[in-house]
Formats: structure tokens, C-alpha cells, sequence
């Protein structure tokens, strides 16, 4: 037999469970949003980088961004956007493989494997790449920015 008092007492108890599972639960699903936010942002940037695009590298980028390209030449913002859209070159493709992305707190950390194909413009010579990519992408407000880039070869 149950009485108001242990429903009363029940119900309590499941109000309060109900809002500790709503509270671990929030947390991944705020990060599962960032990831995607992340990962939206990294697809606008592998766009970008096809299309040659300042305006659109620019927005992506953090003003305190450091790219780092496999030959051990690091570029800040400004340096990077110019060397991207000189023309020197074209992506014929580019794809990132085997992405992975970890939000922790304010910052994501994206890794993935870089193949691309490129033609220079002085000789039409196709060169390839193969790569390994580490990205931190910073939450800057309710943004997020490319901070660091870092390539290595395979």
C-alpha cells in the first residue's frame, strides 16, 4: 500500500535523479554542438583553401593565428593569407581524412590526414602532398578560430 508521503518521497527522489542525469548529460551534448561547429568550420576552411579565398581564410583565422607548413616555415595571419592567394599555385584537391576533433573547454584540437594535389602556375607541374595536420581552433565568443596549424610529412 502507498500514501501520499511515499509518492511524495518518491517523487522527490526521481525529480532529483531526473536532474542529475539532464546534468551529466549536458555537457556532451554541449560538446557534441561544438564539435560540430568545429567541424563545420574546418570544412569552410578546406573550402577556403581551394578556392584561394582571403576574405573567407581571414574570417576563419584567429588575428593571433601561428600556421606552421611541413617544411618548418611558420606564417603568421597576414604572411599566411598572401602566401595562400598569390596565385603561385592552385589546389586541385585537398581532402582531410580520418578527421578527429576533441573539444576541451575553449579550444578544439583537430587532427587528420592531409591529401592534396596542387599545380604551379609557372610550369603547370602537378605536385602532391601527403600529410599529417594539427589544428587548435580557439572559441572566441560564440566563434571559432583557427589558432594553430602545424603540418608534418608522411
Amino acid at each position: 500500500m502507498i500514501n501520499r508521503r511515499d509518492l511524495s518521497i518518491s517523487g522527490l527522489a526521481l525529480s532529483t535523479l531526473a536532474v542529475s542525469a539532464l546534468a551529466l548529460a549536458t555537457p556532451a551534448l554541449a560538446a557534441s554542438a561544438d564539435e560540430e561547429a568545429v567541424a563545420k568550420k574546418v570544412e569552410a576552411f578546406r573550402l577556403a583553401q581551394i578556392a584561394a579565398d582571403p576574405k573567407a581564410l581571414g574570417a576563419l583565422c584567429a588575428d593571433e593565428v601561428s600556421y606552421s607548413h611541413s617544411s618548418g616555415k611558420v606564417e603568421d595571419k597576414a604572411t599566411f593569407i598572401a602566401n595562400a592567394t598569390d596565385g603561385k599555385s592552385k589546389f586541385l584537391s585537398i581532402e582531410y581524412q580520418d578527421r578527429t576533433i576533441k573539444v576541451v573547454g575553449p579550444a578544439a584540437i583537430v587532427r587528420f590526414h592531409w591529401v592534396a594535389e596542387q599545380e604551379m602556375a609557372a610550369d603547370g607541374k602537378k605536385v602532391p602532398t601527403n600529410l599529417h595536420i594539427l589544428m587548435n581552433w580557439q572559441k572566441q565568443g560564440d566563434d571559432w578560430k583557427l589558432l594553430s596549424r602545424a603540418a608534418t610529412k608522411l
